[in-house]
């Protein structure tokens, strides 16, 4: 996860790779997904966090938790 620790992100979800110069833009539920795994949380914990902030089923969290870590992934970001 060093590559997360690495990114510049505003409370908006405007995100910045100082190291490639890409930038990009996340949601709030994007952004506790980062911030989770930057704080080294398991996906369990992720995805419990994210049915007890949104409106969620934890199916629903797992599986958008799931897509998401491969967005990160092609981004060569984990």
């Amino acid at each position: 996860m060093q590559k997360l620790s690495q990114l510049a992100i505003s409370s908006e979800g405007f995100v910045f790779n100082p190291t490639t110069g890409d930038s990009f833009q996340v949601s709030q539920t994007g952004l506790e997904v980062i911030n989770g795994l930057r704080d080294g949380k398991s996906d369990d914990d992720i995805a419990d966090r994210l049915t007890a902030t949104y409106e969620v089923s934890l199916e629903n969290a797992r599986r958008d938790l799931a897509d998401f870590r491969g967005s990160l992934k092609s981004l060569g970001l984990i």
